[in-house]
């Protein structure tokens, strides 16, 4: 009876503390738009304790049983103060946008009391305002100006971050993973701005929730759609054009958007080529296509549809028709990336917050040959086809909980299925004569696995100055009879040493079930997308940083991070291989090794004000070590840059015109010339740019050379005009302002009609002019003069 009591007094003592709290959950959306804002900051002035919406604008915020005086901030909406009396727990805020940005400074507070290392959120209207080159904004190529961040070469849209390789990098577009986010061999990422409402870079210090990339995580989130109002923008520029078109089917209740983008240089140049070529047909063009539903059933329940398809083409089309026959020979290259996703969020108490999704994605990279051979008065006409299909199809499902005990207190914790189907490189052969008709594959075969995961992660708050999050994510890989398991721990602590500065701690493994083989050095779409398998083990990675971060006057923050990566069962071409080379087996074609990367990152920002910006440094090491290359000594990774330094720099005096700069230098790439050459007079090998005459060329050791120093000084500017029923943006950029000839490739050999070595060097971009105009229209303000 004394336990018993005892007990009913600890429960008695436990539901009186409770009843003296109580849990205020809801959303925060954009008034103007409706669209849910992630990452605004929710503050009770009286009791002090604030949380943050997570990515689907959700909040969770247990205070005592009283009267609250919530403070709710987010970069560029005015500041609200919302009171809520004893008895409300349900709150849905509404954010306006600001004319004046207030001189208080809140993502930098978020970012230096937060345990979150190695984590950036990308600034979208820095996006819109910097210079572009021939007129294409870009998020990947401001992603590539942050510090840790590489880009594979001369105006290449390529991530190469913290020494990793571009398979690397999971590229999240509403939780579903994009393999190719390239377009026109990589000059340009398959990403339309238009559509997306925010980008997360993850570097380092990796939360739990993220698994299958070895290196970083980008997460975009696609915009969900005006559901006030319709909406219509758009934007010509020099090689492409795009549109947006969003709006409400249901006020505040039921939205869509649908963005599309497409370049046009084959339509302009079509008439020409075929003037010139006596009736031959080719040409180049890329598209995207963004579509997404969202609707709002109640207060605790949201559905959302979305969808992406992308895609590149290379063609060349001939006829030869005389009296006799009539051939046509038909060649491609075409690549691109559909997916889609449904999800559902389901508010199951004010504590917990629950995110279902299922998801389909595929990528595919296919080079066709096509004859068609016609005789007039013939039955047996010929039709001849070759091609090679490379890619990865997924399945997949994925539950994510967010549970909330109090403000000081976050655990997520899911559970997600993948199930792959790869297509490693599969040559086929269709031939037609008459109704006879045969076909044949050769290559790898197709292979199919499961990839699961679980993870847990607990954020919390311990005492005043320190903020920890712990957790772990397991994977589990299944191919044919073979299983890896493999548990990752990660972990971030941020000690805070007063209130503008503090000290961050990072630890994580990530594990890697994917491969991608490339031996180009550009993003062409012939890198192959292979599965871990019995003889070829998943990629593993250990990271560890530390980082000091301070808050200083007037709106600027300073932080430095350095970081130790290593990384294990990397796989590269063998010597002389590539993807149409002898043997059928790609595992027959690679070489398994190690590598590991090391350096430093400074960055300096100003998020407000007129003058705005950061300026970047880098200081790094990165190198890899295979078994049969270089002998098996060490070798500097192609992308190893020891010095990276970006500027990037807007001016809004909040008029007509805004300006932006550009300036960024960084050490040449490594690469592998020859040490010596010999002639043979018995090579008939005739006049090459790249090879030279009859000569033969040795090498000393991989990556033996360096590029010369890239650097590059881009110039902008914005001209809004404000009209009566939207905005006129008219867009001017100077790319390469002082015409520096960048190398793009360096190589040994002979200029035409000479006969002595050199080293020569090909640039692509001199200074490229370009201007594009961009247009809004708002559907509102033309209903309400209808209305007056």
């Amino acid at each position: 009876m004394l336990k018993f009591g005892l007990l009913f007094s600890i429960l008695l003592s436990a539901q009186s503390f409770y009843s003296q709290t109580k849990t205020i959950s809801g959303t925060v959306t954009n008034e103007e738009d409706g669209e849910q804002v992630i990452g605004a900051i929710i503050y009770d002035t009286i009791s002090k304790k604030g949380v943050s919406t997570n990515e689907y604008g959700f909040f969770s915020l247990t205070l005592p049983n009283n009267v609250a005086v919530l403070r709710v901030t987010f970069f560029e909406f005015k500041t609200q103060y919302i009171s809520v009396p004893t008895e409300q727990t349900e709150l849905n805020i509404t954010l306006s946008n600001s004319s004046e940005i207030e001189e208080v400074v809140v993502n930098g507070n978020r970012s230096i009391k937060n345990s979150s290392m190695g984590t950036i959120d990308v600034d979208l209207d820095k996006v819109d305002k910097l210079p572009v080159i021939l007129g294409e904004k870009d998020v990947f190529r401001f992603i590539q100006l942050l510090p840790g961040v590489k880009s594979g070469g001369e105006a290449s849209s390529g991530l190469y971050v913290r020494g990793g390789g571009p398979d690397q990098n999971l590229i999240l577009l509403d939780g579903v993973p994009i393999y190719n986010a390239n377009h026109l061999f990589g000059f340009f990422s398959t990403f339309n701005s238009d559509a997306i409402s925010s980008v997360t870079l993850h570097k380092g210090g990796f939360p739990s929730r993220y698994g299958g990339r070895a290196s970083s995580v980008i997460d975009m989130r696609m915009k969900e759609g005006n559901s006030k109002s319709m909406n219509v923008e758009g934007s010509i520029g020099v090689i492409a054009s795009r549109v947006l078109i969003e709006g409400p089917i249901k006020k505040d209740k039921t939205s869509f958007i649908v963005s599309g983008r497409r370049t046009y240089i084959d339509v302009l140049t079509a008439p020409f080529i075929a003037a010139l070529s006596d009736g031959a047909r080719t040409g180049y063009f890329f598209q995207d296509f963004n579509a997404k539903i969202q609707h709002k059933i109640n207060n605790k329940h949201h559905l959302y549809l979305s969808s992406y398809f992308g895609k590149d083409k290379f063609y060349f089309n001939i006829k030869d028709k005389n009296d006799f026959y009539e051939q046509q020979s038909k060649s491609n290259l075409e690549w691109g990336n559909s997916i889609v996703a449904a999800r559902w969020n389901y508010k199951v108490s004010p504590k917990l917050f629950m995110n279902t999704g299922l998801t389909y994605s595929n990528y595919y990279f296919n080079i066709g040959l096509r004859d068609e051979y016609d005789q007039p008065g013939e039955e047996n006409d010929e039709t001849i086809s070759f091609g090679y299909l490379s890619g990865i199809k997924d399945w997949s499902v994925k539950s994510d909980f967010n549970y909330y005990p109090n403000s000081n207190h976050t655990i997520r914790f899911g559970v997600a299925d993948i199930y792959h189907t790869f297509s490693p490189g599969i040559n086929y052969q269709t031939s037609k004569s008459g109704t006879n008709e045969t076909s044949s594959e050769t290559g790898s075969s197709r292979a199919y696995s499961h990839e699961m995961s679980a993870y847990f992660e607990d954020d919390m708050k311990i005492g005043d100055r320190i903020n920890l999050n712990a957790g772990v994510h397991f994977s589990a890989f299944n191919t044919k009879d073979t299983w890896y398991f493999i548990p990752q721990p990660r972990l971030s602590v941020n000690y805070q040493l007063n209130e503008i500065s503090s000290l961050k701690f990072g630890a994580s493994r990530m594990g890697q079930f994917l491969h991608l083989l490339s031996n180009t050095t550009i993003g062409l779409p012939t890198d192959l997308w292979l599965p871990t398998t019995k003889n070829v083990k998943p990629t593993d990675s250990w990271q560890g940083s530390l980082g000091y971060y301070l808050e200083l006057k007037k709106n600027f923050q300073f932080s430095v991070e350095g970081y130790y990566k290593t990384m294990s069962n990397l796989i590269q071409y063998r010597e002389g291989a590539s993807f149409i080379s002898g043997s059928t087996n790609w595992e027959d074609k690679i070489t398994i090794g190690k590598g590991w990367s090391y350096g430093s990152e400074f960055l300096l920002e100003k998020k407000m004000g007129e003058f705005s910006g950061f300026l970047g440094y880098t200081l790094s090491w990165t190198e890899r070590q295979f078994d049969d290359l270089n002998n098996g000594e060490p070798f500097y990774y192609k992308y190893d840059r020891r010095h990276d330094v970006s500027l990037a720099i807007t001016y809004d005096p909040k008029g007509s015109w805004d300006f932006g700069l550009i300036f960024v230098y960084s050490t040449g790439n490594a690469l592998t010339l020859p040490t010596h050459y010999f002639s043979t007079p018995q090579n008939e090998i005739v006049n090459s740019l790249f090879y030279g005459t009859n000569q033969v060329y040795s090498f000393d050791n991989v990556n033996n050379f360096r590029m010369p120093a890239y650097n590059r000084l881009d110039l902008g500017a914005n001209k809004t005009k404000k009209k009566k029923h939207g905005t006129s943006i008219m867009s001017y950029s100077i790319y390469n302002v002082y015409n520096r000839q960048n190398p793009f490739m360096v190589f040994v050999g002979t200029l035409p009609n000479e006969t002595e070595t050199k080293l020569l060097k090909l640039s692509l971009f001199p200074i490229i002019p370009s201007i594009s105009w961009k247009f809004q229209f708002d559907f509102s303000t033309y209903n309400k003069k209808e209305k007056e």
